[in-house]
């Protein structure tokens, strides 16, 4: 298994990594199990964030009394002073350590600076000055963000969505990463559940010596699948290329990612699964997507308010009430036969 070093920050570690958001979703027990097991796998490093409810209180049972074998990044949505020394508290409080080796803002619309008047970066120095945080990162889903972000120097770190469907000009900031020595941490290698082919996906990131996957899991099973490339990690050999060449021609646009930042919608509507459910339906068929239950929630983009709200939170500028209303028409015309799907 090829070894990644995060840049400046010198933590090296499995190129394959444990992505703690979607731990949220199960029971304490099962969740300690799945991330005690990923570390017997071999995997290493565990981001999670105060955002996911209580994925941090997770891993923090999980690894209690063995902090010092395994790297934790975590995250604050912090905007005031008041709410970063809370959040940063809690953090550590409920991940049962003394010190994060990687303390991330989260999400960031804009690339905080020393002096720019908000004084985040400032408490990001203290905190680092006091031992509590040993790296500085930033996760960012906007592409121009992210460079400034790069180019400032300030950052040891970027997390930013990146797998086979990702454009050339994020191609390019994986590469301005490298050129900064600064560490590149890649969310949503997935494309938030579109790709299912994991082992295109893990030579795709293997091409990539200074990138490190992180990947969603909630299941043992997902876990296992990851795992198993530890001692035989998938190569880009022609066959994957070709497949990942079809898989671009068919999925490469404005869709999607199911991130959720939209939510929730004054009108009701799930966005994260509606938006895409065209997608979802060709990508894995299932009598789910058109039970009377789901044909319901898609009924409720009728009652889209167009307000806005979606596409101002949305890190990717997508024109979500046009996606809805798309995605709708299609499922209309898969209910009524007009269209068919494989």
């Amino acid at each position: 298994m090829k070894q990644v070093t995060l840049g400046k920050t010198g933590i090296t570690v499995p190129q394959n990594a444990f992505g703690a958001l979607p731990v949220q979703r199960v029971g304490m027990e099962d969740a300690v199990k799945i991330l005690r097991r990923a570390y017997e796998g071999g995997m290493r490093f565990f981001d999670t964030a105060r955002a996911y409810s209580d994925s941090e209180e997770k891993l923090g049972n999980a690894f209690e009394g063995m902090r010092d074998k395994i790297y934790i990044a975590t995250k604050t949505m912090a905007r005031t002073p008041e709410d970063f020394w809370d959040q940063l508290e809690t953090s550590l409080k409920l991940l049962k350590t003394d010190y994060i080796d990687i303390y991330q803002f989260h999400c960031v619309d804009v690339c905080y600076r020393e002096g720019d008047g908000t004084g985040m970066y400032e408490y990001m120095l203290e905190a680092k000055k006091q031992g509590k945080i040993r790296h500085i990162g930033v996760t960012a889903h906007k592409l121009n963000v992210a460079r400034e972000c790069v180019e400032s120097g300030l950052y040891e770190t970027l997390q930013y969505p990146f797998s086979y469907l990702s454009s050339e000009k994020e191609r390019e900031l994986v590469k301005l990463c490298k050129e900064h020595n600064m560490g590149f941490i890649a969310m949503k290698g997935l494309a938030g559940g579109l790709l299912n082919h994991s082992k295109a996906v893990f030579a795709y990131m293997s091409q990539f010596d200074n990138v490190l996957p992180i990947w969603g899991i909630q299941k043992m099973e997902e876990l296992e699948e990851w795992l198993s490339y530890m001692d035989h990690p998938p190569v880009m050999d022609e066959e994957t290329k070709k497949f990942i060449e079809k898989e671009r021609k068919e999925l490469t646009g404005e869709f999607c990612r199911g991130c959720g930042y939209c939510m929730p919608c004054p009108a009701g509507i799930k966005i994260n699964n509606c938006a895409r459910m065209s997608l979802m339906l060709r990508r894995a068929p299932s009598k789910n997507w058109l039970s009377k239950e789901w044909q319901e929630n898609m009924k409720k983009i009728e009652d889209c308010l167009h307000c806005g709200q979606c596409m101002s939170k949305c890190p990717y500028e997508l024109n979500t009430p046009e996606l809805l209303q798309k995605n709708y028409e299609d499922y209309k015309n898969i209910l009524s036969g007009k269209t068919v799907i494989e």
